[in-house]
């Protein structure tokens, strides 16, 4: 038994779970158990607007069924906003965050411009609001709605080159230039995810991040914002997706079948995790 490996799983409340969760809840859950290591269960619920309890039901119920137990109490993202607070002003003092004033439509025509390279949160910001002057930058916050980014540039100059491992994957070098300036502070949310889980991940004493593929550049984001804060770094594992028949993975917003409906329709939840486990999918279903 190795008590010190600690994986987690962390849904979003914001809808149901689909067989794609339930996939990901079991990979990570048997990556900690052939190890002897713990599992744990973080409910990501820090978008209040979109976030019910009612899901958060639906996901306790869901891997129950599943029979993919956690490990401890449940832990929730919405306990720690003094946390986030706290690395939010750390960052500040350093002169790593810059308010940005961009609204979505402008951010929407650049994406329909094309003429952005792709990030891992979508083209990369053209850096409009970089060089505002700060002065203006702080008298304008004061009235309009801004988010605060990450200056990539001054990020890097003060860590250097950084690596991080992928037990799937290999050894990965942080690309800067695939990066651009993410958000940290959302418009609308205290804290954005990037910031968020990278700081749940050292409070829980995660070893090994075990998520799927789809979030593998961002790690890359996470890696460097452990170096910012002086905070461990993991060792990950990003595995291959569900998808469906045309090629797309499962997802919340395409309303892919959700593991409540199988529940409730009375499916065997533990045949359903062996059939994974074997790779058995629906009709329809395959791995990426």
């Amino acid at each position: 038994m190795n008590r010190d490996i600690v994986v987690r799983f962390a849904p979003s409340p914001n809808g149901l779970l689909h067989l794609g969760h339930a996939y990901a809840a079991m990979v990570a859950h048997d990556f900690a158990r052939k190890r002897g290591g713990r599992f744990l269960l973080r409910i990501e619920d820090i978008d209040s607007g979109r976030s019910r309890s009612e899901f958060v039901e639906a996901i306790l119920a869901d891997l129950q069924w599943l029979g993919l137990l956690w490990d401890g109490d449940v832990i929730f993202q919405s306990d720690r906003w003094d946390s986030y607070a706290a690395a939010v002003e750390r960052l500040k003092s350093m002169d790593l965050l810059y308010r940005c004033f961009c609204t979505r439509t402008s951010m929407r025509q650049v994406q329909e411009d094309g003429s952005q390279a792709e990030g891992p949160d979508g083209p990369i910001y053209a850096g409009t609001c970089r060089h505002l002057d700060t002065a203006l930058a702080e008298q304008r916050g004061l009235t309009e709605p801004h988010s605060w980014r990450l200056d990539l540039a001054k990020a890097i100059a003060r860590t250097g080159s950084l690596e991080w491992l992928d037990e799937r994957h290999g050894k990965q070098v942080i690309d800067a230039e695939k990066l651009g300036d993410v958000v940290i502070v959302p418009k609308d949310t205290p804290v954005a995810y990037h910031l968020a889980v990278t700081l749940d991940d050292a409070r829980d004493g995660i070893t090994h991040v075990v998520r799927g593929d789809d979030l593998f550049a961002s790690t890359d984001i996470h890696r460097l914002l452990q170096a910012l804060l002086d905070l461990p770094t993991p060792t990950y594992f990003h595995h291959p997706l569900l998808i469906d028949e045309s090629g797309a993975k499962l997802s919340k917003s395409r309303d892919s079948a959700s593991l409540s409906v199988l529940r409730m329709a009375g499916h065997d939840g533990y045949e359903l995790v062996q059939q994974l486990r074997r790779d058995i999918f629906p009709v329809g279903i395959s791995l990426s």
